[in-house]
């Protein structure tokens, strides 16, 4: 209860002091990158778990992640005065008391009126609730009918499950990207696009539609939920530009990128299988939303970041190639970079910093659009970019510009990585936290020889398996934050991971079944990744492990 409810205060503080779009597209973005996976694989489990085998494996994404969009589609469903009045009925009622997540949301239908039993199933069952929309337009009756089905698969001790009740805010669009009113059959309009959806089928029936309109689905990502619409590529672009929800707006531009980079990595090809035309369409709508100075610059630095490699995998579900998957990101994103590297060039200079460092929004804003302006340069490999990332990196007044250069470096088979590492540890050597950003800039680099990196950097004298905060910057960078070094299809990533895991174990069994969730999505993989990292695993299991970690390996084994 607690913990889902502090991550949602925190993410509103956020969105409050700097940008509502920015902070709901970061939310968004680490709650696809760690809770779906874990709610699609192996260690799945309810935002109240109903047992557990190690309490210290209790607080994970769902609980904490997902336990806060629980609170979002309340605050959704009530509105923000109706959650606000529940929320002060909860702790009058409950201040110093222990209380469950029924006491929660009896105190939202008390100032509601609403009967939220159903609603009650989002802490209860697992799994991420897949909807598929596809809207049918009628010409003579003027009429668009959005038809809407859910599914939740099935979850380890979860095999049967009941339909959700989902918050789903939708609209619609005409041809001059105008707002439709959403007017619904024998109801009242519609003034937030509010749908709620609570059986496995139902239709909504939109009235007084004069010409197709193209759809906007889960705005403001209204509930933790995959989509499939039946939207095709123009109507997607279309919503790139002028859909006036900002975090669909920017979800449009994902949906693009992700079908373009999962059909070529589906096909296993690389870069050279990237669709061009569309890659292209998709730089020219990229560029023109980078363009408009109406938008803040941390909304649009969002633009300029492809789904990362772990959102394509999820996206391919099964037989994932780690290489087809990095090389087609890296392919399209040289692209994307060379389509509108003047634009790119212009907003690199544009944002170079005119005073002294500030962390206030704008100053902040525009250090993330240079940053991703110049990434996308670098990607294009052409030297005067490279020259202009390591200019970037001397010239860095502040921590996050000089980060954001190492990180770009760091990929580079150039003389110019080593440099700018050496630079940067001769000069933070000596203070553990910045330090710590070093080791974790090297675990995730995309080079080739990450594992020989990684390995090399575990003999380095700052470094230290009792260190928990080292630990998580070298080897949970690496795991977690790097699938393509991870998953490398020799196995070695993985034994790599399985011999540091059984050493930290025997002193913090905490940390090293942390670690080891990074096996979670093994099963999504080619055949011989997946009998790679079985074996792993199955050596583990033989092993003498902490409670911690059997609790991981056996039930990401299937065997608990």
């Amino acid at each position: 209860m607690k913990e889902g409810l502090t991550v949602f205060r925190d993410q509103e503080f956020t969105g409050d002091t700097r940008s509502g779009p920015v902070e709901r597209i970061a939310a968004v973005r680490m709650l696809k990158t760690h809770q779906f996976p874990e709610d699609a694989g192996p260690l799945a489990h309810p935002v109240r778990p109903a047992s557990y085998i190690e309490i210290n494996n209790f607080y994970t994404s769902t609980v904490y992640e997902k336990g806060a969009e629980v609170c979002r589609m309340l605050q959704t469903l009530l509105g923000r005065e109706g959650f606000r009045k529940g929320l002060d009925l909860y702790f009058e009622r409950h201040d110093g008391e222990a209380v469950t997540v029924e006491d929660f949301v009896e105190a939202m239908a008390d100032v509601s009126g609403r009967d939220l039993d159903q609603f009650m199933l989002w802490y209860t069952q697992s799994g991420t609730p897949e909807l598929a929309c596809s809207l049918d337009y009628d010409a003579h009756a003027k009429t668009a009918r959005l038809a809407v089905s859910q599914v939740v698969p099935p979850t380890p001790g979860q095999t049967k499950k009941e339909p959700m009740f989902i918050p789903l805010k939708v609209g619609l669009i005409g041809s001059n990207g105008d707002e439709l009113p959403l007017k619904l059959d024998g109801e009242e309009p519609l003034t937030d696009g509010l749908l709620e959806v609570t059986e496995r089928e139902q239709v909504f029936a939109f009235r007084d539609i004069s010409a197709p309109p193209t759809l906007s689905l889960l705005r403001g990502f209204s509930a933790p939920v995959r989509i499939t619409s039946s939207l095709d590529p123009d109507q997607i672009e279309f919503l790139m530009i002028h859909d006036s929800d900002p975090f669909n707006r920017w979800q449009a531009a994902q949906t693009f990128a992700s079908n373009l980079l999962v059909a070529a990595a589906r096909n296993g090809a690389g870069h050279e299988r990237v669709n061009g035309r569309e890659a292209n369409r998709l730089a020219q709508a990229i560029g023109t939303t980078v363009s408009d100075a109406s938008l803040l610059a941390a909304y649009r630095a969002e633009f300029l970041k492809l789904p990362s490699e772990s959102d394509i995998a999820r996206e391919l579900a099964r037989n994932v190639d780690t290489d087809a998957v990095r090389n087609a990101r890296e392919g399209l994103r040289a692209m994307i970079g060379g389509a509108i590297k003047e634009t790119l060039a212009e907003l690199y200079e544009a944002t170079a910093p005119s005073g002294p460092y500030s962390p206030d929004p704008d100053s902040a804003g525009k250090r993330a659009l240079r940053g991703a302006a110049l990434d996308l340069l670098v990607a294009t490999a052409a030297p005067a970019e490279i020259a202009r990332a390591e200019h970037h990196y001397r010239e860095a007044s502040n921590m996050t510009d000089a980060i954001a250069a190492l990180s770009i470096l760091s990929h580079l088979p150039a003389a110019a990585r080593d440099q700018a590492l050496d630079h940067f540890y001769a000069r933070w050597q000596d203070e553990p936290l910045v330090l710590d950003k070093w080791f974790a800039v090297q675990a995730r680099s995309a080079r080739p020889d990450s594992v020989e990196t990684v390995r090399g950097l575990l003999s380095h004298p700052k470094f230290s398996l009792k260190n928990p905060n080292r630990v998580r910057a070298l080897i949970g960078s690496f795991v977690h934050a790097n699938p393509t070094g991870f998953n490398r299809a020799d196995g070695a990533g993985y034994k790599l991971l399985a011999g540091q895991a059984l050493g930290i174990d025997r002193f913090n069994p905490h940390v090293a079944a942390r670690l080891l969730g990074a096996f979670e999505s093994w099963r999504i993989l080619e055949p011989g990744r997946q009998a790679r990292a079985r074996a792993v695993l199955e050596d583990l299991a033989a092993r003498p492990l902490s409670t911690d970690s059997y609790e991981i390996v056996t039930k990401t084994l299937g065997g608990a």
